[in-house]
C-alpha cells in the first residue's frame, strides 16, 4: 500500500499511480490512484508475470546522471529528462557514459566564454552535465586516442558539433599555427559549417537543416597536446535527393540558395531562375524555410569558401557546375517509341548545361538517349527508352553533385591541413541516427545499417566497462544478457546476405529490381525473424532493426546508378567547351585538351562523364566503397575512447521548452539509451564508497555498531538490513547494489528520519502543552490571589471609611463652630484697625500736603528769580556783541584800505622777523603763566569745594531740625482739626470706597481681556516659532541632502570613469606585454631557424613553444646565440627596447593628460560652487512666494506688538492720572499687582519679538542657498528684509559663531571617539589574540593528556620547539630594532663629530701665521676619522652587467634576500641612479634604467610562476618607484618631499627629470601585480571548489546522494583532497610572503580584495553549474566558510580592503539556498535581499535547488516565474557567470620610506663588492 508505480498510458506513454491496497501474490487487479485524484483498476497480464515498474524516491528525481536512479527502466528515464528538462531548464543529461541532449529551440546562455572557462580544467563528473565536460574528458586523456561519437537526429547534431569545436578551438588555438590557413575562432565553425553545410544540408518534414551527410572530424594535436590542423571525412551522401523530394522536403541548401542570388551580376552567366522554374528544386513544394534568408545564407557561404582559400573564379566554377546540374534537370525526352526516345532540337535547357560544362551539344544529347554494349569484338550503340534515358540523367547528376561534394570536402581537408607530425587526436563523429519514412531508398538502408553496426560497438563497449569495473572491485560477476544485433548485421553483410546479392544483381547485364527481390525473398524469407516480405507490394522488403521495423523499396534508378550511366564520346574542342574549362583554368587540376580529355593538373575536380572513349556500364560492387569507409570509421572507434552525445528532438513543433512524451520515447528506444540502462540494471547499477555509504546511512546505526574500519561497518549494518545477499556486492572500494536497494535504503532513511521527527515532534509538543498548562496554572493562581486581595482590601475599606465618616462629622461640626466664632471676632478686629488705620493716614496727609506745598512755593520763587536775571543778562550780552561788531566793522574798513598801499606792506615787513620772535617768546611765556594759574585755579576750586559741601550739610541739618520743629508744633495745632473732621469724611470715603471698586471691576476685566488677547498673541508667536525652526530644519536638511547626493552622484562617477579609464589602460598594458613577449619569442624563433637552417628548406613546427624557460635558457646558455648576439651591437638593443618603452609612455601621458584635465575640470567644478556659495553669502538672494508671505505677516505682527504696547502704556498713564488722592485707601495694592503683571508680560512680548529676530536671521541665512527667482516682488521684498536685518547683524554674527564652535566641537568629539574606537578594536584584538592563546594553549594540553606517554613527550617537544622558535623570531626582530637605534646613534655622533671639527678649523683659523711657525710641532697620534657617506653608490660603466646580474637575475628571494631590508635591492639601485646623477652623466643614467627594467622583466619571465619570486619584485619594483619619486625634488607640483627630513631632502636629483622612467617603472609594476593575481589564481583554483563546495567542514549537516557512474570528487578529507584549512593557510602564506617583502600595505589590500574575489566568482559559478550542490545544506556550508574567511580578514586587519564585499554575491546564494521559498512575501524577500545577483542567477539557483532529503521541497515553476515577473524591471547583466579572470585596477599610492640611504648597508653576501660607497 502507498507505492507508487508507472502505469502505460496513450498519450503520455507512462503515467504515475499510487497503490491503494496492499498487492498479493496472484491478485489480477491493481487498486490504484492517480495523481488526478481518480481512482483505478488495473489488470494484470496473466500470460506475463511482470508488475509494472517501481516509481523513484523524489530525492532521487532530477539526477545528473540516469545512471544514479534506484529503478532502471524506461519511465524512470523518461521521466528524470522531463523534470530536469521542464522544470530545472537543463538540457544534458548523463546515461553512463552517455550524453542526452534535448533541443531547447531557443538560444540558452550556457555556451559563452565563461562557461568554458568553467569547465576548463574540471572533472568529468564534478560539473553538471554539459557538452564542454565531454570535450573536456576528451582532451584530458589525450594520451590515448579520444573519439566523440554525435548520433541523433541532424539539426541539433549540427549543433553540438560546433560546440564541441567552439570549446576545443579558443583554448589551444592561439598555439596553433595552421600552415596553409589562420583559422580564427568563428572563421573555424565556418569552416566547418558553411560550405558542406550547404551542399550537404536539406529542409526535411521533421527537421529545416537536416544534415544528408556523416561527417568525421579529426583534430590533430603535437606531442604538447596543442592543436596543429585537422581533418574532415564524409559518409553516406544522400545523392538521391538531388533528383527526388518528397513533400514539404527541398533540395540541397545550395541550389535555392543560387536561385535566391540570380540578380547578382556574376551570376548573370549561370541564367538561373527562380526555384520553382527547375524540376529539382520544385518536387517537394516547399522551396521556402521561415526565418531563413536563402541570399545571405549565400553570402555567408562564399565567405566561408574565400577563407578556405578557394578564390573567387574558382567559386564561380563550383557555381558553373551546381548550376549546370539545375538544367540538366529540366532536360526533356521524348519518345519516338517504346524503345527509343530523343531531345528536342536547340533544346534550352541542355543548350545551357552544354555551355556551362563546356562540351558540345550534339554529342551530348546523342549519348543521353543512347547506350553503349561492348562484347568481346566490338560493340554496339542502342537507343534507350524515356524512362531509362531520366534515369540516366538523374544519374549523371547525382554522381558529378557527388564528386563535387567529395572535391568541395578535400579542398577544406588541405585548407587545414599541417606537415607537423600528429601525436594524438580528437574525433569527432556526426553521423544519422536511424531513420524510418514512409518511402526508404537505399540511403535508409545504407544508414540503419551504420547505425546497426554503431549500436553494436556501443553495447560492447558499455558492456566492457561494466565488466573492468567488476573485475577492478574484485566482485563476482555473471555475463550479462543484453541485446546482440549481430543477425541483423549477418542478414545485410554475410555470404548471400542483401549486399551481397545486390552486388551480384549489379554485375549482370540485365539486372533489375524484380529479379533482385525474388533473389531476397527465396534466400531469407521464412528463414529469419528479421526478414519480412510486405503484404501488398512484390518490390520491397522489411528488415527488423534494434529500433523499429523498417519498410525498404527496391532501389530501382536509386540502387543502380552505375548500370545506367550515359557513356560520351571523345570530344573534340570547340568554341562552347571553352566556357566551363576557362572557369577552372586557373585553379582546377584537370585542364581541357585538344583531344577532349582532362590532363593532370592542380584540383582534383572530376567530371564522371568525360572519359577516354566511350563509357561502360560500371561493374564495380554497390557496397564497396561504403563497407570500406564504414569498416576504417569502425576500427578508428574501436581504437579510441569513445564517448557518446544522443541528441533528443522534444517535440515536432519546434516549441521552446516543450517535452512530447511519445516523440521523445521513440527516439530512446531508437539511440540506444535505453538499452544502457538495461545494460546497467541487468548488474549492479548502484555503486557507493564505504565512506559515502557511511555518511549517508549513518543513521541506520546504532553506536555499538560504529567500528574504526568503515568496510566492516558497511558490512555488518548491510547484512542486518537487506537479508538476501544476492541484492548487494562488497568491492574494494565500493558496495554494488542491485536495481532497487537504494530505494529500499532510502526508505528505510526516510522511516528512521521520520520516526526520529516524529519523537522529536512529540516531546516538543509535550513540553509546550506541559509549559502553556503550567503557564496556565500559575495564571489562575495568580488571579485568585488578586480577587480574593482586593476583597479583603475592600472590606478593610469598608471598615476604615466607617470610623473616618464619625471622626469626619465631629471634626466638622467643631469646625463650623469655631469658623463662626473666629469670623465674628476677625470682622470686630477688622473694624477696629480699618478705623484706627484710616484716622491716622488722615492725618499724615495732612500734613504732609502743607510740607509738600511749601516746598513747591520755594522751588517757584527761585525759579523766577532765575529766570528774571537769566533773561536781563542775555539782552545785556546782546547789546555788547552788538556795539563789539559794529566797531570791528570799521576797524576791518580801514585795515582794507591800508593792506591795498605798497607802503604798508613795507612797513609790515620791516622787523618781521624779529616780531614773529618777540611773539613766540611771549606765547611760551603766556603758557607758562597760563599753566601755572590753572594750577592755582584747580586747588582754589578744590578748596571751595570742599568748603561748599561742608557748609550745605550744615545748612541741610539746620533745615531738617527746623523742619521738624515746624511739623511738631503743626501736629499738635491740627490734631484736633483732624478729629473733628474723620466724623464727616468718613461716610464720603464708603461712598467713594463703592465707586472705586466698581472701577478696580471694570479694570480688572478689560486687563484680563488684554492679558488674555496677549497671551493668545504669544501662543501663535511660539506656533509660528516653531513652524520657522521647523521649516528651517526641513529646507537645511533637503538643501544638505541634495549638494550630498549631487557630491556623491558626481564623485562616485569620477571614481568610476577613473577606474574604467585605470582599467582600460592596464588591459592595454597587458595586451602589450603580451605583444612584447610574443615579439620576443618570434624574434628568438626567427633566430633559431637562421641559425639552424639546412639544405632542403626543411620546415619547423611554426607553433614552437613559448615557454620561458626555453626562452631565457637560449638567451643565457646556448653559444649560439650568444654568438650571435654579440655580433649584434649591444647599443642597440637597448634603443629599440626603450622606443617600445617610450611609445607606451606616450600613451601613458596622453592618459595622465587627460586625467589631469579631469581633476582640473573637477577642481573647477568645485571652485565653481565655492565661489557661488561665496556671492550667495555676500549678496541677498530671490525668495519665493512663501518669503513674501513670511515677511507680511511679520511686519503685521510687529505692527500688532506695538500697538499694544502703546495701549499698554496708555492704560498706565490712564491708571496713574486717575488715581485718586485716597490712593492710600484699601486696593491700591492690588493696582500695583496688575501693573506688575502687565509688565511682565509686555517684558515677555519684548522676549518673543527678539526671538522671532534671532529666527528670522536664521531664515535668511539658511534661504541664501535658495537660487533665486527673477520676479520684481521678491527683490523688493528682500531689500526691505535686508534693511530691517541690518540692525540685526550682530544676532546672525552670534548665531553663526556658535554654529561654528558646535562644528568645533562636534568634529573634535567624532575624532577623539575615532580614536578611541581604534584603541578599543585594538585592544579587542589583543584580547582575542590572547583568548586564542589561551584556547591554543588548553587545546595542546588536552591533545597532550589524551595521547600515550612517548607521543605526549614527543608533541611537548614539538611545541617546545615552535614555542622557541617563535621567541627566537621575536629576539631578532628586537635585535634589529637596535641595530636600527644603534646605527641612528652613530648618525648623531658623527654630526657632532662634524661639528666639533667645524668649530676646531674656526679657531684655527683665528691663529695667525706667524704663531704657527713658531709653535714647536710635537709628534701627535692622530685617529682615523670615519667617513660621512652621502647616500651614493659609485660602479664603472663596465661593471654594470654584474650589477644588473648579481641583485636582480641571481637574487633568491628565498636565500639572502629574507634576512635583507626590505626592498634593500631598490635602494641601492636608487644610489646607484643617484651618483650617476650626481656626476651628470645622462648616458649612465639611462643604461641602468633600461637594464634595470630589462633585468626585472627577465627574471620574472624565467620564474613567474613562482609566487614569491614574484611578490620579491613587485614590492622592489614599488620601492624603487617611490624613492624615485620620494628624492624628485618636486615638492610643489605633487607634494612628494613632504614627509622627508632635511638630509633626504639633501639627497634628491639635482639634474635629470626621471618623470618618463616612473612611468615606464608604474606600467612594469602593473604587469607584475596582475602576473601576481595569475600566479595566486593559478595556485588557489585548485582549492577553491574542494575546499568552498565539496568539502564539508560542519560533519553531518548534508548526505550523500548517489551519483551514478560519473562519480564526483568525494566530500570526506581525503589526504589528497584540499580543504578550507588548506585555503586560509595559502591565504596566510600569501600574506606572510608580501609582509615579509616590505609590500606596501595599501598593495596588499588590493591583492588580498582580488584573491577574495577570485575564490566568491569560482565558487559561485561552480554552485551555478552543480545541481547537486544547491541544498539547504550545502548553504550552510557556503556561509560557515565565508564566516571563516571573514574572520581571517578581521585576525589580519584587513576588513577595510574591500575583500568582504567581493563575497557579498556568494553570500546571497547561500541565503537563498537556505530561505524559504513559497509564498509571495517570499519573492519579495529574495528580491530584496538578492541585490548582488543578476536576474539569471537567481532563477538559476532556484532551477537547480535539490533536495538532499524527503522533508524538503522543490522550487515551484509558480514560484520562479513570480520571482522572475518582479525582477523584470530590473537591469542587470544576462550573462550567467562571474567574470573569474577579471582583475581590478590596480593602484600605486605614494608611500615615503623614512630610512635614511646613508645608513643602509650592502652585505657581502650579494657579492657587490665592485660598489664603492660615496
Amino acid at each position: 500500500q502507498y507505492a507508487r508505480i508507472w502505469i502505460p498510458d496513450s498519450e503520455v506513454v507512462w503515467k504515475s499511480a499510487e497503490l491503494v491496497k496492499d498487492y498479493k501474490p496472484g491478485d489480477k487487479v491493481l487498486h490504484l490512484r492517480l495523481e488526478d485524484g481518480k481512482d483505478l483498476e488495473y489488470s494484470l497480464d496473466p500470460k506475463k508475470k511482470d508488475l509494472p515498474p517501481l516509481r523513484n524516491p523524489d530525492i532521487l528525481v532530477g539526477e545528473n546522471d540516469l545512471t544514479a536512479l534506484s529503478y532502471l527502466h524506461e519511465p524512470a528515464v523518461l521521466h528524470n529528462l522531463k523534470v530536469r528538462f521542464i522544470d530545472s531548464k537543463l538540457i544534458y543529461t548523463y546515461c553512463g557514459i552517455v550524453l542526452v541532449a534535448i533541443n531547447p529551440y531557443e538560444q540558452l546562455p550556457i555556451y559563452g566564454e565563461d562557461i568554458i572557462n568553467a569547465y576548463s580544467g574540471q572533472n568529468m563528473g564534478d560539473m553538471d552535465p554539459h557538452i564542454f565536460a565531454v570535450a573536456e574528458e576528451a582532451y584530458k586523456q589525450m594520451a590515448r586516442y579520444f573519439g566523440i561519437l554525435n548520433a541523433g537526429y541532424s539539426a541539433y547534431t549540427i549543433t553540438v558539433l560546433e560546440i564541441i569545436l567552439k570549446y576545443l578551438l579558443p583554448n589551444w588555438l592561439c598555439l596553433a599555427l595552421f600552415v596553409t590557413v589562420q583559422i580564427e575562432q568563428t572563421q573555424t565553425l565556418s569552416v566547418f559549417c558553411f560550405p558542406p553545410q550547404s551542399i550537404g544540408n536539406a529542409k526535411t518534414t521533421r527537421n529545416d537543416n537536416s544534415s544528408r551527410f556523416g561527417k568525421y572530424i579529426e583534430i590533430g594535436f603535437d606531442k604538447r597536446y596543442r592543436i596543429t590542423g585537422a581533418n574532415m571525412r564524409t559518409y553516406l551522401l544522400e545523392k538521391s535527393r538531388v533528383v527526388f523530394q518528397a513533400d514539404e522536403e527541398r533540395n540541397y541548401h545550395i541550389f535555392y540558395q543560387l536561385c535566391a542570388s540570380a540578380a547578382v551580376p556574376e551570376f548573370k552567366t549561370l541564367r538561373l531562375g527562380n526555384a520553382d522554374y527547375f524540376y529539382y528544386t520544385k518536387q517537394g513544394g516547399s522551396p521556402v524555410i521561415d526565418g531563413v534568408d536563402d541570399a545571405k545564407e549565400m553570402a555567408n557561404t562564399r565567405r566561408a569558401c574565400t577563407l578556405l582559400g578557394i578564390v573567387d573564379s574558382c567559386q564561380m566554377g563550383i557555381f558553373q557546375i551546381l548550376a549546370a546540374i539545375l538544367h540538366l534537370g529540366n532536360v526533356a525526352f521524348q519518345s519516338r517509341d517504346s524503345d527509343s526516345c530523343v531531345i528536342p532540337p536547340k533544346h534550352e535547357p541542355l543548350k545551357i548545361f552544354c555551355d556551362l560544362m563546356g562540351v558540345e551539344y550534339d554529342q551530348m544529347a546523342h549519348w543521353l538517349c543512347h547506350k553503349k554494349l561492348a562484347t568481346a569484338t566490338e560493340t554496339y550503340i542502342k537507343p534507350i527508352s524515356k524512362l531509362q534515358a531520366i534515369n540516366g540523367r538523374d544519374a549523371l547528376a547525382k554522381h558529378i553533385y557527388a564528386n563535387l561534394f567529395n572535391w568541395i570536402v578535400d579542398h577544406v581537408n588541405k585548407a587545414l591541413y599541417s606537415p607537423t607530425k600528429q601525436h594524438s587526436f580528437i574525433g569527432v563523429l556526426d553521423i544519422y541516427g536511424f531513420e524510418t519514412f514512409e518511402i526508404n531508398s537505399f540511403e535508409q538502408f545504407c544508414i540503419n545499417y551504420a547505425n546497426e553496426k554503431l549500436q553494436q560497438q556501443f553495447n560492447m563497449h558499455v558492456f566492457k566497462l561494466e565488466q573492468e569495473e567488476y573485475m577492478r572491485e574484485e566482485i563476482p560477476w555473471t555475463l550479462i544478457d543484453f541485446y546482440d544485433n549481430q543477425p541483423c548485421i549477418n542478414l545485410i553483410e554475410a555470404k548471400l546476405g542483401i549486399l551481397d546479392l545486390l552486388d551480384e544483381e549489379c554485375k549482370m547485364p540485365k539486372g533489375s529490381d524484380n529479379s533482385w527481390a525474388q533473389k531476397l525473398y527465396n534466400t531469407h524469407l521464412n528463414k529469419t525473424s528479421l526478414f519480412e516480405k510486405p503484404r501488398l507490394s512484390n518490390k520491397a522488403f522489411i528488415i527488423q532493426h534494434f529500433a523499429d521495423k523498417v519498410g525498404v523499396f527496391c532501389f530501382n534508378k536509386m540502387c543502380f546508378d552505375q548500370s545506367h550511366r550515359p557513356g560520351v564520346p571523345k570530344l573534340r574542342p570547340s568554341k562552347v567547351i571553352d566556357l566551363a574549362p576557362m572557369a577552372f583554368e586557373d585553379h582546377f587540376p584537370y585542364l581541357w585538351s585538344s583531344d577532349g580529355l582532362m590532363r593532370s593538373s592542380r584540383c582534383p575536380l572530376r567530371v564522371p562523364f568525360l572519359t577516354d572513349g566511350l563509357m561502360r556500364p560500371s561493374m564495380t560492387s554497390a557496397r564497396g566503397p561504403r563497407s570500406n569507409s564504414l569498416h576504417l570509421l569502425m576500427e578508428t572507434l574501436n581504437a579510441t575512447t569513445p564517448h557518446y552525445v544522443r541528441c533528443i528532438k522534444p517535440n515536432d513543433f519546434k516549441i521552446p521548452f516543450m517535452f512530447d512524451e511519445k516523440r521523445t520515447v521513440q527516439q530512446l528506444r531508437a539511440c540506444g539509451v535505453l538499452e544502457t540502462i538495461r545494460i546497467s540494471a541487468a548488474g549492479f547499477p548502484s555503486r557507493w564508497t564505504y565512506q559515502e555509504f557511511f555518511s549517508r546511512y549513518r543513521v541506520l546505526m546504532k553506536q555499538k555498531d560504529v567500528l574504526s574500519d568503515r568496510k566492516q561497518t558497511c558490512k555488518n549494518v548491510l547484512e542486518k538490513l537487506i537479508l538476501d545477499k544476492d541484492k548487494y556486492q562488497f568491492g574494494k572500494t565500493k558496495i554494488f547494489f542491485r536495481a532497487g536497494q537504494v530505494a529500499y535504503m532510502e526508505k528505510i532513511r526516510a522511516d528512521k528520519l521520520r520516526e526520529a521527527c516524529i519523537r522529536i515532534q512529540k516531546t516538543i509538543r509535550g513540553w509546550l502543552f506541559r509549559k502553556k498548562y503550567l503557564r496556565m496554572r500559575k495564571a489562575a493562581i495568580t488571579v485568585q490571589r488578586y480577587v480574593r486581595g482586593y476583597q479583603a482590601r475592600c472590606l478593610a475599606s469598608f471598615l476604615r471609611r466607617t470610623k473616618a465618616a464619625t471622626i469626619i462629622q465631629k471634626f466638622r461640626r467643631m469646625y463650623a463652630t469655631r469658623k463662626r466664632y473666629r469670623r465674628t471676632r476677625a470682622s470686630t478686629v477688622a473694624l477696629q484697625s480699618y478705623m484706627r488705620g484710616y484716622l491716622a493716614r488722615k492725618k499724615y496727609r495732612r500734613m504732609l500736603e502743607e510740607h509738600k506745598a511749601i516746598i513747591i512755593q520755594k522751588h517757584v520763587r527761585g525759579w523766577l528769580s532765575r529766570k528774571r536775571y537769566q533773561k536781563t543778562l542775555k539782552g545785556i550780552v546782546y547789546l555788547q556783541c552788538c556795539c563789539r561788531r559794529m566797531i570791528a566793522k570799521r576797524e576791518l574798513k580801514k585795515l582794507k584800505i591800508e593792506a591795498r598801499s605798497v607802503e604798508h606792506y613795507k612797513k609790515l615787513n620791516v622787523g618781521m622777523e624779529n616780531k614773529i620772535m618777540q611773539l613766540q617768546r611771549k606765547i611760551n611765556e603766556q603758557s607758562k603763566d597760563s599753566k601755572s594759574l590753572l594750577e592755582k585755579l584747580t586747588t582754589l576750586e578744590a578748596t571751595y569745594n570742599s568748603e561748599t559741601e561742608k557748609l550745605k550739610n550744615d545748612v541741610e541739618r539746620l533745615r531738617m531740625s527746623e523742619e521738624e520743629a515746624k511739623n511738631a508744633t503743626n501736629r499738635l495745632l491740627t490734631l484736633q482739626d483732624e478729629i473733628s473732621k474723620l466724623r464727616k469724611e468718613l461716610h464720603q470715603t464708603q461712598i467713594a470706597k463703592k465707586t472705586i471698586e466698581e472701577q478696580a471691576d471694570v479694570y480688572k476685566q478689560e486687563t484680563d481681556k488684554l492679558v488674555l488677547e496677549l497671551t493668545e498673541q504669544n501662543t501663535l508667536l511660539k506656533k509660528e516659532k516653531d513652524e520657522l525652526n521647523h521649516h528651517i530644519q526641513e529646507q537645511a536638511k533637503e538643501i544638505t541632502e541634495v549638494m550630498e547626493k549631487k557630491l556623491l552622484e558626481e564623485t562616485k562617477q569620477l571614481d568610476l570613469d577613473l577606474n574604467n579609464e585605470r582599467q582600460r589602460y592596464q588591459n592595454l598594458l597587458q595586451e602589450f606585454s603580451r605583444l612584447e613577449e610574443r615579439y620576443d619569442d618570434l624574434k628568438d624563433e626567427m633566430n633559431l631557424m637562421v641559425n639552424i637552417s639546412k639544405p632542403g628548406h626543411k620546415r619547423r613546427d611554426s607553433t614552437h613553444s613559448n615557454e620561458s624557460e626555453n626562452t631565457y635558457s637560449s638567451e643565457i646558455t646556448e653559444p649560439e646565440e650568444l654568438q650571435m648576439r654579440t655580433e649584434e651591437p649591444s647599443e642597440k638593443k637597448a634603443p629599440l627596447d626603450m622606443s617600445l618603452f617610450l611609445k607606451l609612455q606616450k600613451r601613458v601621458s596622453e592618459l595622465e593628460q587627460e586625467k589631469q584635465s579631469m581633476q582640473d575640470e573637477l577642481d573647477r567644478k568645485e571652485e565653481q560652487v565655492l565661489r557661488a556659495k561665496a556671492k550667495e553669502e555676500e549678496r541677498p538672494q530671490m525668495r519665493g512666494a512663501e518669503l513674501e508671505y513670511e515677511s507680511l505677516k511679520r511686519q503685521e505682527l510687529e505692527s500688532e506688538n506695538k500697538k499694544l504696547k502703546n495701549e499698554l502704556n496708555e492704560l498706565r498713564k490712564a491708571l496713574l492720572e486717575k488715581s485718586s488722592p485716597d490712593a492710600t485707601a484699601p486696593g491700591a495694592p492690588g493696582y500695583r499687582v496688575l501693573l506688575d503683571q502687565m509688565a511682565s508680560v509686555s517684558e515677555e512680548l519684548e522676549v518673543r519679538k527678539e526671538e522671532v529676530l534671532i529666527l528670522r536671521s536664521q531664515l535668511m541665512s539658511q534661504k541664501e542657498a535658495i537660487p533665486p527667482k527673477n520676479t520684481m516682488t521678491d527683490s523688493t521684498i528682500l531689500l526691505e528684509d535686508v534693511q530691517k536685518m541690518k540692525d540685526k547683524g550682530e544676532i546672525a554674527q552670534a548665531y553663526i559663531g556658535l554654529k561654528e564652535t558646535n562644528r568645533l566641537l562636534e568634529s573634535q568629539l567624532q575624532t577623539q571617539k575615532r580614536s578611541h574606537d581604534n584603541e578599543l578594536e585594538a585592544l579587542r584584538g589583543e584580547i582575542q589574540s590572547l583568548k586564542e592563546e589561551n584556547n591554543r594553549q588548553q587545546q595542546l594540553l588536552a591533545q597532550n593528556l589524551q595521547l600515550p606517554p612517548e607521543a605526549r613527550i614527543e608533541a611537548s617537544l614539538q611545541h617546545e620547539i615552535t614555542r622557541l622558535t617563535n621567541e627566537n623570531l621575536d629576539l631578532m626582530e628586537q635585535l634589529e630594532k637596535q641595530d636600527k637605534t644603534v646605527r641612528k646613534l652613530k648618525k648623531q655622533l658623527k654630526v657632532f663629530a662634524k661639528k666639533i671639527d667645524e668649530l676646531e678649523v674656526g679657531q684655527m683659523e683665528n691663529i695667525s701665521p706667524g704663531q704657527i711657525i713658531d709653535e714647536p710641532i710635537h709628534p701627535v697620534n692622530i685617529p682615523r676619522k670615519e667617513k660621512d657617506f652621502q647616500g651614493m653608490l659609485e660602479y664603472k660603466r663596465e661593471d654594470e652587467p654584474k650589477l644588473i646580474k648579481n641583485l636582480i637575475l641571481e637574487l633568491k628571494p628565498r636565500g639572502v634576500a629574507v634576512n635583507l631590508i626590505p626592498g634593500l635591492p631598490a635602494y641601492i639601485l636608487f644610489m646607484c641612479v643617484r651618483h650617476a646623477d650626481y656626476v651628470n652623466d645622462d648616458q649612465k643614467v639611462r643604461s641602468l634604467l633600461t637594464s634595470t627594467i630589462n633585468g626585472i622583466k627577465k627574471i620574472l619571465k624565467k620564474r613567474g610562476d613562482d609566487f614569491e619570486a614574484v611578490s620579491f619584485w613587485l614590492s622592489n619594483t614599488c620601492r624603487f618607484l617611490h624613492c624615485l619619486k620620494q628624492y624628485s625634488g618636486e615638492e610643489a607640483s605633487f607634494g612628494f618631499m613632504k614627509h622627508n627630513t632635511p638630509r633626504q631632502n639633501e639627497h634628491c636629483l639635482h639634474n635629470f627629470d626621471l618623470a618618463e622612467y616612473r612611468q615606464v617603472l608604474s606600467d612594469l609594476a602593473i604587469q607584475i601585480y596582475q602576473q601576481l593575481v595569475r600566479v595566486l589564481e593559478n595556485i588557489l583554483q585548485p582549492m577553491i571548489v574542494s575546499g568552498m563546495l565539496e568539502h564539508e567542514t560542519i560533519q553531518g549537516v548534508s548526505g550523500v546522494k548517489p551519483t551514478g557512474l560519473r562519480k564526483r570528487t568525494s566530500s570526506i578529507a581525503d589526504e589528497g583532497t584540499y580543504t578550507l584549512d588548506s585555503i586560509i593557510r595559502q591565504q596566510n602564506t600569501f600574506h606572510s610572503i608580501m609582509c615579509q617583502h616590505g609590500m606596501d600595505p595599501e598593495l596588499i589590500k588590493q591583492v588580498v580584495k582580488q584573491m577574495f574575489y577570485i575564490i566568491g566568482a569560482v565558487t559561485l559559478n561552480n554552485l551555478l553549474l552543480r545541481k547537486d550542490m544547491c541544498s539547504w545544506s550545502k548553504g550552510m556550508q557556503i556561509r560557515y566558510n565565508v564566516s571563516q574567511l571573514e574572520e581571517w580578514l578581521r585576525d589580519k586587519n584587513l576588513m577595510n580592503s574591500g575583500a568582504k564585499e567581493t563575497l557579498e554575491p556568494l553570500i546571497q546564494a547561500a541565503q537563498l539556498l537556505q530561505v524559504k521559498k513559497k509564498t509571495d512575501e517570499d519573492a519579495e524577500a529574495i528580491c530584496c535581499m538578492c541585490n548582488a545577483l543578476t536576474t539569471a542567477q537567481i532563477v538559476k539557483v532556484l532551477n537547480l535547488y535539490t533536495p538532499v532529503n524527503e522533508f524538503e521541497e522543490r522550487v515551484s515553476v509558480s514560484f520562479i516565474r513570480t520571482i522572475q515577473l518582479r525582477m523584470r524591471d530590473r537591469k542587470d547583466s544576462p550573462q550567467l557567470l562571474m567574470d573569474a579572470k577579471h582583475i581590478f585596477p590596480v593602484t600605486f599610492p605614494f608611500n615615503p620610506s623614512s630610512l635614511a640611504l646613508e645608513t643602509i648597508q650592502i652585505p657581502a653576501s650579494l657579492g657587490l663588492g665592485f660598489i664603492t660607497r660615496v
